[in-house]
C-alpha cells in the first residue's frame, strides 16, 4: 500500500505532537502524518514532573530566550482553550540553609533578570510579599522573589525551620501535559493532519533527499520531507538516513506519592532544596541500600492531582550515569528510600513516612541529551531531512517553542537569531566544540 504525505512526523511525544501541529495548524501545510508504534504521549512525555520555568541561568540568554517563547506559546494555547491543560503559575521555589548559596542564588537571579526574566524583589518581612496563586496564571508577577529567614519561614512554614531563604521564581509552574498532548494532536488532525499506529522501518532517498518512509506494516508514504521527533529513540531512527547524532541517554526516575498526612500544602509551589543531605543508614539498611551516605542537593517536591487528590511529585537525581536506552526502563531499587528521606529533610513533617512501609510508584523515562544540554533542531545532511529532539529535562516547557521551530525550518519561514545555537551543524565548529567543553553536560539542568 502506498500513501502519499507533504511532511512525515515521526514520533507522537510532546515534541512530535507539537512539531505537527505547528506545521499543520500554523504553517498551513497540506497533508501531515505523524507516525509512532506507541499512543500518543505514552513513552516519556508522561513521565515527567510536567513544569515549567524561565529560569535558564546561562552560560548566555540563548535558553532562556527559547524557552520564554515556548511560555509564551503555552500561555496562547491556554487562553485559547480554555486552559484545558491547567497551566498553572505557582513558581519554582530554591530553598537553602545556607548563607553562601542563598547570596549564590541572589547573583543568579539577578544574572537572569539581566536577560529578561524580570525584577528581583527581596523581602526581609512575608508582609511585602505576594504569595501565588494556586491556578491559574495570568496577570502575575514575573522576575524571581528572594526571602531572607523569618519571611521566608512565615511563607512556607513546612519547609525546614534552618532556611536561611529561599528564590521564587515567577514565571513558573506546572501543567498537564497529557491534556497540552491530546489538544495539539486534535488541533494538528482538525487541520488535516494524520495519525498512523505503526514504525518507521526505513527511509529512502534519491540524489541525497528524502523520497519515500516505510512503515512496518508495509505501507509506503511518498514524501519529501521528514522530521525525526522520536524521543529517545533518536539515534535509532536517525541510522535508518545513515546519520550519528551527538547524544547519550540518562535514566531519570520520580516518585508518585500520597500525602495523607497533608505535610505539603496543595497550593504549594515546585519546591527545590539547594543543600547537598547527609542519609545515617543504620547497619541494617547500609545492607540494602549500600554505604553511599552523602548525596547532593536537588530534591524536589510538587504536589500534583491525579485518582485520590493527595499525591506528590518526589524527585532527586542523585545519578546521571549514561545508559543504553531500553523500554521499559529499570530503576535503582534504593531510589524510593533515597527521595523520601532527602524530601522528609526538606519537608519535616513528612518525617513519619519514613517508619512506614508504603513508599509510592516509581517510574520515569530518559533524557536524550546533548553533551551541552541543548536540544538538536534543524535540518539533518540528507536532504528534506530534519531533527526535533534531545529536549532534555525541558521537553514538555519547549516543546512548543521546538515544534514552532522545526516548522519553520521546515517551510523555509523566518528563523529567530537563536536558531543556530541548535542545528546540528553547530559541531562541525571546533571553536564551538571547545566551548561546549568548558561548559559541561549540566548546563541548563536543575
Amino acid at each position: 500500500m502506498t500513501d502519499t504525505a507533504d511532511v512525515v512526523v515521526c514520533g507522537a511525544g510532546i515534541a512530535g505532537l507539537a512539531a505537527a501541529y505547528h506545521l499543520s495548524a500554523r504553517q498551513r501545510v497540506g497533508r501531515v502524518i505523524i507516525v509512532d508504534e506507541l499512543p500518543p504521549m505514552s513513552l516519556t512525555s508522561d513521565k515527567g514532573t510536567q513544569g515549567y520555568r524561565n529560569w535558564w541561568p546561562g552560560p548566555d540568554d540563548t535558553m532562556f530566550r527559547f524557552v520564554s517563547r515556548s511560555i509564551d506559546l503555552l500561555e496562547e494555547t491556554a487562553h485559547e482553550s480554555g486552559n484545558v491543560l491547567r497551566l498553572n503559575r505557582r513558581g519554582y521555589l530554591f530553598a537553602t540553609s545556607d548563607e553562601a548559596e542563598l547570596a549564590r542564588l541572589e547573583a543568579t537571579a539577578r544574572r537572569v533578570s539581566a536577560f529578561g526574566m524580570g525584577d528581583v524583589r527581596v523581602h526581609r518581612s512575608v508582609a511585602t510579599y505576594t504569595p501565588a496563586p494556586a491556578d491559574g496564571f495570568a496577570d502575575q508577577p514575573t522576575g524571581a522573589d528572594l526571602l531572607h529567614g523569618d519571611a521566608a519561614r512565615a511563607a512556607f512554614p513546612y519547609l525546614a525551620s534552618e532556611m536561611a531563604g529561599v528564590l521564587h521564581v515567577r514565571r513558573a509552574g506546572f501543567m498537564s501535559g497529557v491534556n497540552l498532548g491530546a489538544w495539539l494532536l486534535t488541533q494538528s488532525v482538525a487541520h488535516g493532519a494524520t495519525f498512523v499506529r505503526d514504525r518507521v522501518s526505513s527511509i529512502r532517498t534519491d540524489g541525497g533527499r528524502v523520497s519515500e518512509v516505510g512503515l512496518a506494516s508495509g505501507i509506503r508514504i511518498a514524501t519529501d520531507r521528514f522530521v525525526i521527533a522520536a524521543g529517545p529513540a533518536l539515534p535509532r531512527v536517525a541510522k535508518l538516513l545513515d546519520v550519528t547524532l551527538p547524544v547519550f541517554h540518562e535514566l531519570h526516575a520520580k516518585v508518585t506519592f500520597r500525602d495523607r498526612k497533608r505535610a505539603i500544602r496543595r497550593d504549594a509551589p515546585f519546591l527545590i532544596w539547594n543543600d547537598p543531605l547527609h542519609i545515617d543508614w543504620s547497619a541494617n539498611e547500609r545492607r540494602d541500600f549500600g554505604d553511599q551516605r552523602d548525596f547532593p542537593g536537588g530534591v524536589h517536591i510538587r504536589p500534583v492531582d491525579l485518582t485520590h487528590g493527595d499525591e506528590l511529585y518526589l524527585i532527586w537525581t542523585f545519578e546521571t550515569d549514561r545508559r543504553d536506552y531500553e523500554w521499559p526502563p529499570r530503576f535503582d531499587r534504593r531510589y524510593a528510600e533515597v527521595v523520601l528521606r532527602g524530601c522528609a529533610k526538606m519537608a519535616p513533617a513528612m518525617a513519619p513516612y519514613v517508619a512506614e512501609r508504603s513508599r509510592g510508584v516509581t517510574d520515569g523515562g530518559y533524557y536524550c541529551k546533548t553533551p551541552e544540554n541543548r536540544p538538536l533542531i534543524g535540518p539533518l545532511p540528507v536532504g528534506g531531512a530534519f531533527v526535533t529532539g534531545a529536549l532534555s529535562g525541558f521537553g514538555l516547557m519547549s516543546a512548543h517553542g521546538a515544534g514552532e521551530l522545526v516548522a519553520s525550518h521546515v517551510v523555509g519561514g523566518t528563523l529567530p537569531d537563536y536558531a543556530r545555537w541548535f542545528l546540528p551543524s553547530r559541531y562541525d565548529d571546533p571553536s564551538y566544540q571547545r566551548q561546549v567543553e568548558e561548559w559541561g553536560p549540566l548546563v541548563g539542568q536543575l
